[in-house]
């Protein structure tokens, strides 16, 4: 713009506020997680505690004052910086151990939190697993909620055949279930060599339920009888290894109960459950039964059969079959157990057996061995199924 001689230069108001509101250079905008760092647990509790800021001595009039941010990151670099370096110094391998199990990730504020305990219940074969509450869940639904339940899988192993889960919880980031799920046949192996998978999930009625979060528990970590608590942040899904080892593959389990009865002259067989069987029909499930058989049998006469479950792997029964026979005699004889899937029109499936005998071999020897060595007393025992019984007619 050029300018008369005698006249002032005049500026727009438009100019006037752009010099106001353009004082200089734009600088970054922080972020909040600047001011408020996070460490992980396992520090020390000096390194914990930020320092009294130095006392400072007032600004003489020829220093240009300091900016707040700055100031703000000077007192936040009082925690465990001892230098003007920014690099942190190297920690001794005990405190990086520390940190790995202890440090938030950032799936902590993202997925949530979940609270549990396990205990493992050698003398009965059992995995108590209790589901106490979870905190801040992520999101899942349009109203900023979720309807939360939790899953168990034990790994590696069958998916639907050891499968447990919790009731939903409608409307809620913050579920409280203290629920007690319990796996049952559990052996000591399966303590050295199985993974017990949790995973939370948000529960849908007209799609598909959505994976929130997980976190994975090796059962070594586990002593017998004694219950550990756990408060883990969830982490996104993780690959499941489909490289197994398939010589571990199982049938399932049977817990049987011998006891032979001076009062009855018998022995007296009880099947109680079956745990974590083969699904056999297409909606990944079986309808199991059980059959009992005393070898040799001349008449045909010794066959016993438990009602049959619907849609179960886990199938309760609780039922007990006498077998009228002398005490010498038992030492001769073979207990055959076979567990089925009852199909409507067609044969039904073999599912797995076991044989108790004289010529048997490890915990189904021994538990023989014991029934006939105590009278009167009844001996629970899980066994191992499998899928070939020598001698067995695998017919219905």
């Amino acid at each position: 713009m050029t300018l008369r001689k005698g006249e002032r230069a005049t500026i727009s108001i438009q100019e006037h506020m752009a010099i106001d509101v353009c004082p200089g250079p734009i600088k970054p905008i922080k972020q909040i997680s600047d001011y408020f760092p996070r460490f992980p647990r396992g520090l020390p509790a000096a390194a914990s505690r930020p320092a009294a800021p130095p006392s400072r001595p007032p600004l003489s009039p020829a220093e240009p004052p300091r900016d707040e941010d700055e100031d703000v990151d000077r007192l936040f670099g009082a925690y465990g910086a001892s230098g003007p370096a920014e690099q942190p110094a190297p920690r001794p391998a005990e405190e990086e151990a520390a940190d790995a199990e202890g440090y938030e990730s950032d799936d902590c504020t993202t997925l949530g939190t979940l609270d549990f305990s396990l205990l493992y219940d050698q003398e009965n074969n059992a995995l108590h697993c209790t589901i106490n509450k979870a905190k801040g869940l992520k999101p899942m639904d349009h109203n900023g909620l979720a309807d939360p339940y939790v899953k168990l899988h034990l790994l590696p192993g069958a998916s639907k055949a050891n499968k447990l889960r919790t009731k939903t919880l409608r409307n809620t980031l913050n579920p409280t279930w203290n629920e007690t799920l319990t796996y049952y046949g559990i052996t000591d192996e399966d303590m050295i060599r199985k993974t017990l998978r949790i995973s939370v999930c948000d529960e849908d009625k007209f799609r598909h339920n959505e994976f929130i979060g997980e976190t994975r528990i090796p059962l070594k970590k586990l002593k017998p009888n004694q219950t550990k608590t756990f408060s883990i942040c969830l982490e996104k899904q993780l690959p499941i290894d489909k490289t197994e080892d398939k010589s571990l593959e199982e049938r399932g389990r049977i817990l049987i109960s011998l006891k032979y009865s001076s009062q009855k002259q018998g022995l007296l067989v009880g099947i109680i459950r079956c745990a974590h069987l083969a699904a056999m029909d297409a909606n990944g499930y079986s309808d199991p039964y059980v059959k009992t058989y005393l070898k040799p049998d001349e008449d045909k006469k010794s066959k016993h059969k438990t009602a049959v479950k619907k849609k179960t792997l886990n199938p309760e029964f609780n039922e007990e079959f006498c077998y009228e026979i002398k005490h010498g005699d038992l030492a001769k004889k073979t207990l055959e157990v076979t567990v089925w899937d009852y199909d409507i029109g067609k044969s039904n499936d073999f599912i797995g057996g076991v044989v108790l005998g004289i010529n048997a071999k490890g915990e189904r020897l021994k538990h023989w061995f014991d029934c006939l060595k105590n009278k009167d007393k009844k001996i629970e025992r899980w066994h191992t199924l499998t899928n070939e019984l020598p001698g067995a007619i695998l017919s219905d």
